[in-house]
């Protein structure tokens, strides 16, 4: 077979693959914009709004909001009220911080009062936005992304990161179902699970995967025995578990369970760069010398970890950012908000850290203990 059919063969395969991407994203957006009869809570769809007034409210602080109502007519689209108008009232802060502007339509969940008068229609109250269009749309983007950049490559990811979420939601169901296993154990056992499945997916079987997995491992168990080691001599002082205060299982158990899940990613990817690019040394000159590679590995390790270390911080720290601008605009003191606020969340960023630090000499002596088995077959 020439060049130019192998390269039409790939060309038709691409437009294929592509066209069942596209037909199944048109597929997924029909689906969940007529999807209402599989919902038991009422949805209804907004097709009028009215502002009643804007009221300017100044608390203790002077802090100025205002609070707009809104009058809303919408149809009713699933239950037994289907097709008929329902009448909503919204109201929403200038701020939005635990509210919502309804727009014209926009797709809600509703509840409908059971005292509505036949002859005045019916009325209820808005509980939440329906967001699943959203949802599908951002998964599809990031899909299309994935694909058109990494390729094969890419759809494999997609596939081990299916694979991965259902295990997650199992392992978690266990733990519900059998609150007397360790959580603890579970979140070990399925961070094990988690990384074969992921690089074996899309590095395939191979040294260089067996490598990484072994680093990525080893380093994720070293930083957590590390981090329970300085909370158990320091006696979780400074520690706040406030926000997990409404769990109803041991919350330190849960907090180090998820420092599991928190630290595996950033590990994998610095275990993943540095079997791959010594591997890749390797294979371009057979005869490099293991001083070489480990010299390598080193200054790939220094230049991916201070990234590494400020994705996980940023990744961490910014989810607190709202709650933090509400604690400083109410004039609380900077050390209590921080405290209050921030002590988990750093604590899951060191502790991450400390993996990405271990898994450098870790990642780069497990590879060349498995370059130096390789070059020994040889």
């Amino acid at each position: 077979m020439d060049v130019a059919s192998i390269l039409k063969k790939i060309t038709v395969k691409r437009f294929v693959l592509y066209a069942i991407l596209l037909l199944a994203f048109l597929a997924s957006m029909v689906f969940v914009n007529n999807n209402y009869s599989l919902y038991d809570q009422p949805i209804a769809e907004i097709v009028k709004i009215d502002i009643k007034d804007t009221n300017k409210l100044v608390d203790v602080n002077d802090n100025e909001d205002r609070l707009t109502n809104q009058e809303i007519t919408a149809v009713l689209k699933n239950g037994g009220d289907k097709g008929k108008t329902i009448y909503l009232a919204n109201s929403y802060s200038l701020s939005k911080a635990y509210d919502y502007e309804y727009k014209v339509g926009q797709k809600v969940f509703v509840s409908i009062n059971n005292d509505n008068m036949a002859n005045e229609g019916l009325t209820g109250d808005i509980k939440e936005f329906k967001r699943d269009t959203h949802m599908v749309i951002i998964t599809w983007v990031f899909i299309f992304i994935l694909i058109i950049i990494g390729k094969k490559q890419g759809f494999l990811s997609i596939v081990s990161l299916v694979a991965i979420a259902i295990l997650l939601s199992l392992a978690l169901d266990i733990y519900i179902s059998n609150p007397k296993i360790s959580l603890i154990l579970i979140c070990a056992l399925g961070a094990i699970l988690f990384t074969s499945i992921a690089l074996f997916l899309v590095n395939g079987f191979n040294e260089k995967t067996f490598s990484a997995i072994i680093a990525t491992l080893l380093a994720t168990f070293s930083s957590l025995l590390i981090t329970c080691l300085v909370i158990w001599i320091s006696n979780d002082n400074g520690l706040r578990y406030e926000e997990m205060q409404f769990l109803t299982r041991p919350y330190k158990m849960v907090f180090i369970a998820g420092l599991f899940i928190g630290a595996l990613g950033a590990v994998m990817d610095v275990a993943v760069t540095i079997s791959s690019s010594m591997f890749s040394l390797y294979e371009q000159n057979n005869n490099i010398s293991l001083k070489a590679l480990k010299e390598s590995g080193r200054e790939i390790g220094k230049d991916i970890m201070g990234t590494m270390t400020n994705i996980l911080f940023f990744a961490y720290i910014s989810g607190s950012i709202p709650i933090l601008i509400l604690y400083l605009k109410n004039n609380s003191p900077l050390g209590f908000t921080f405290a209050m606020n921030l002590s988990l969340e750093l604590t899951r960023a060191l502790a991450g850290g400390i993996g990405i630090v271990l898994a450098i000499p870790i990642g780069i002596y497990t590879t060349l203990f498995f370059i130096r088995r390789k070059r020994a077959r040889l």
